[in-house]
Formats: structure tokens, C-alpha cells, sequence
């Protein structure tokens, strides 16, 4: 594979970067990623994602663009309302980069059909707002060893972390929540949000797709970042592997 020389302008500044250059760049190219979500989380890292040239967009959501979805999903807009969200994603990233190919599935992902759905990508980044979906995706993603970039939000509130939990004293996602599966989901439509704060978790969520595809710096894996929108701070948490933890014992 080699860049066209229309591909050497447009990634250029990726390429001069020490950590990415030429070679990483055609790693993003031939990469496959999953994004669980096109909303507030989903809406940006998307955009970052295929603006940055990754070669295949698998999409997952099953709502429909709402007009309350505006003031943080940026995606979209006022003449979107009532589309199919990942239908309307899919033709916001077709503009912004023809390189990549979008593979939109209007469906709720779940235990049943989870593994089928990642299946064959390099990555898979959770931006859903549900506990029994982060579920569903994190067991699929550890049965299928997909490294697993897991962000949500909260009002004004953020936190990221990364997970590769077949790895040794590496976490999954069950290591960090447990598994109730009756705990209590608190909506953006239940508590509000900061949209400009979606913006930020998901593009540092981005951000450690892409490092997982072209390894660079230093990693989340193993941490937990929480970001405070209120006090402007940022804090970095070690996350432990839970010896006791079923979903590990099991890969």
C-alpha cells in the first residue's frame, strides 16, 4: 500500500510526526474500527476518526436524530432531525473524507448479537449511555480480544480508560463496574450535560483509538482519567486487575 499524493496532503500532519509518520498512517488506512453510539461522545470521536483517515467506520445505533440532541451532537444538524443517526453520520464522514469506508448499523447492540457486530475490527470504542450496553460490548470485546476504549459522561463530568483485559494484570471492564446488572442509568436527558464536555471526552477517546492502532506515548490502559468540568481538573486513577473477576477467569 502507499499514499497517493493527494493522501500525502491531506495526512501530511500526521506524517511528519515522528511517533506516526508514513507507515502509521497506512495503519489508520487499513484499520477497522467500532463506535458504539453516534451522540455526544460518538459525534466527535467520529469526526476525529475519519478525519484522521481510518480506513473502515463500523457505526451502531439505533435511535434517530432528536432536536435536544443539537446542543452536543455535533454531526448533525437542524435538518437531521428525524433521520437515522447513523445514516445521517455516515453522510456527515462521507463528506469530510471519501477514504474511508462508513458501515452503518441501525440496531441496539446486545449480549445476543454483540460478538457478531465487532467482529474483525482492530478497536472498538464505547461511547453508549446505558450500563446493559457497556456490558454487552466490554464481554464481546474480551471473548474477542479487541481492545476496548470505553468513555462516558455525566453533566459535567468525563472519564476514559482503556481496556485489554486477556492481558496479564490487565483490567476488563467488569475488573472496574462488577456485574449488576439492575444498576440504575442516569440519562443526559435525566441529570443535563455540558455539551462542549462531549466534545472533550470524546475526542481524548479518539485519541487513544488512535493510539491503539499506532502506538505512541504512553497508553490509558489500566487507568481510569476522570475530568471535572467544574474545577477544570483532570485526574489519573490505576486500575487493578480483580483476581476474582468471572470475565477474565474465562479468557
Amino acid at each position: 500500500m502507499t499514499l497517493t499524493d493527494q493522501q500525502l496532503d491531506r495526512y501530511a500532519r500526521h506524517i511528519i510526526l515522528r511517533e506516526i509518520g508514513g507507515g502509521g498512517q497506512m495503519r489508520l488506512l487499513a484499520a477497522h474500527v467500532v463506535v458504539i453510539g453516534a451522540g455526544g461522545i460518538g459525534s466527535p470521536a467520529l469526526q476525529y476518526l475519519a478525519a484522521a483517515g481510518i480506513g473502515r467506520l463500523t457505526i451502531i445505533d439505533d435511535d434517530r436524530v432528536d432536536r435536544s440532541n443539537l446542543q452536543r451532537q455535533t454531526l448533525f444538524g437542524t435538518d437531521d432531525i428525524g433521520r437515522s443517526k447513523v445514516e445521517a453520520a455516515a453522510a456527515a464522514l462521507r463528506r469530510l473524507n471519501p477514504d474511508v469506508t462508513l458501515a452503518p448499523r441501525a440496531v441496539r447492540i446486545d449480549a445476543a448479537n454483540a460478538a457478531d457486530l465487532l467482529g474483525g475490527a482492530d478497536c472498538v470504542l464505547d461511547g453508549s449511555d446505558n450500563f446493559a450496553t457497556r456490558l454487552a460490548v466490554a464481554d464481546a470485546a474480551l471473548q474477542l480480544r479487541i481492545p476496548l476504549v470505553s468513555a462516558a459522561i455525566g453533566a459535567f463530568e468525563g472519564q476514559l480508560a482503556v481496556y485489554r483485559g486477556w492481558e496479564p494484570d490487565r483490567p476488563c471492564y467488569r475488573c472496574f463496574v462488577g456485574s449488576d446488572p439492575d444498576r440504575a442509568d442516569i440519562s443526559c436527558a435525566d441529570q443535563g450535560v455540558l455539551g462542549a464536555m462531549t466534545g472533550t471526552i470524546g475526542s481524548l477517546a479518539a485519541i487513544e483509538v488512535i493510539r491503539t492502532i499506532v502506538p505512541f506515548g504512553e497508553a490509558m490502559v489500566g487507568k481510569l482519567l476522570l475530568a471535572d468540568a467544574l474545577s477544570m481538573r483532570f485526574r489519573t486513577l490505576t486500575l487493578r486487575k480483580d483476581p476474582g473477576c468471572p470475565a477474565c477467569a474465562v479468557t
